[in-house]
């Protein structure tokens, strides 16, 4: 087997996936004015906040280089609040403003919606969901 094949490697069709899929997501999320890496921000935190920029970093697999930038665009747009711990000054910590806990209404309709787009029923998804959280798990 030729290894430096593309058609021999995993990680092309993993790359392309995950590129179809974001793009999937782009005109879902365009009418709120995010992209789909706040998207997944927003979701952190819908389910922990406040939450410290270092632990938001770590559920998203993201570094503080990225995370800073991708924040202050949320900022803007009025969804979070950034400010300093009450028990830690050295730690920032994030908080949903009431239109940022506005906007989990206002897109609890894209799971389904992405979903209805991919060739993939229940069961495959699944099957996929548990196969890629084993792959990351593995390499992080």
């Amino acid at each position: 087997m030729d290894t430096l094949k593309l058609s021999n490697q995993l990680c092309f069709p993993l790359y392309a996936a995950a590129k179809a899929v974001i793009k999937a997501y782009t005109p879902l999320l365009e009418p709120f004015g995010i992209t789909y890496t706040q998207y997944i921000t927003m979701m952190v935190l819908w389910e922990y906040q406040p939450i410290a920029v270092k632990d938001l970093g770590e559920k998203l697999y993201l570094d503080s280089g990225t995370l800073t930038p991708l924040l202050k665009k949320l900022e803007k747009l009025n969804y979070v609040k950034r400010h300093r711990s009450t028990y830690d000054e050295r730690v920032v910590e994030i908080l949903l403003t009431v239109e940022g806990m506005a906007l989990k209404d206002k897109l609890k309709h894209i799971p389904q919606s992405l979903m209805q787009m991919l060739p993939l029923n229940d069961e495959e998804a699944k099957q996929l969901y548990e196969t890629l959280y084993r792959l990351i798990h593995k390499i992080y």
